[in-house]
């Protein structure tokens, strides 16, 4: 009860694994579906959005197949040790969710487009969990990479609060910072699900539509 109890908790410094300097692993080089860098930072004019909707390996499949993403990776963010492994992530005692990051030419798809898709994709009631995936590592978060992206982020929160409500769901859990640190996870997490094709990574949507 107490390693469970620890899994849906939050850790503070003083609890969680100390981590270290350098990152432990390579991370893949060219996105396997998009064509593009999978570590890289944007392009000029291009937008960057992070998003914790449960497992990463199939929400990176939803977010890369939204035209106008030029790339996309899996990482952990929102936590508190530094280079983390998936191990680690794993046991509730680094802090951080398995996040998507998103890299989007604003020409072509909005901010708010994809945050239509996050929304739609998963069910932020849930806390810290999706479906039988259960720990920290799966709740609901947007981290935001402008000020700009904080407020829209804020104000989709409240939106699709009338809509949930509605639908006779509860209240939304889904915290919503700035980002601090994006990691990227290890290489066989990218495209998991273009390298194992029948990988197990359900989807928890809801049904409830954005707008």
């Amino acid at each position: 009860m107490i390693f469970n109890r620890s899994k849906s908790e939050l850790p503070g410094a003083e609890s969680a694994l100390p981590g270290r300097e350098g990152r432990p692993y390579q991370v893949g080089g060219t996105h396997l579906t998009l064509g593009n860098p999978v570590e890289t930072q944007a392009p000029e004019g291009f937008g960057v959005a992070v998003f914790g909707l449960g497992c990463f390996w199939g929400e990176e499949k939803t977010f890369w197949e939204v035209p106008g993403v030029w790339s996309t990776s899996v990482g952990y963010a929102g936590g508190v040790t530094p280079n983390p492994t998936y191990e680690e992530v794993c046991t509730g005692r680094t802090g951080h969710a398995e996040v998507v990051r998103v890299i989007f030419d604003p020409a072509k798809v909005t901010y708010e487009d994809l945050l239509k898709v996050f929304w739609e994709n998963h069910d932020p009631t849930q806390g810290m969990r999706q479906g039988n995936d259960r720990g920290t590592q799966y709740r609901s978060v947007i981290l935001t990479t402008t000020p700009e992206q904080q407020a829209q982020a804020e104000a989709s929160r409240e939106a699709y609060q009338v809509r949930m409500t509605e639908a006779g769901y509860g209240e939304i859990t889904t915290s919503i910072l700035p980002l601090e640190t994006y990691y990227y996870a290890e290489d066989y997490h990218q495209q998991y699900l273009v390298k194992n094709p029948f990988g197990y990574c359900p989807l928890h949507a809801t049904g409830v539509s954005y707008a």
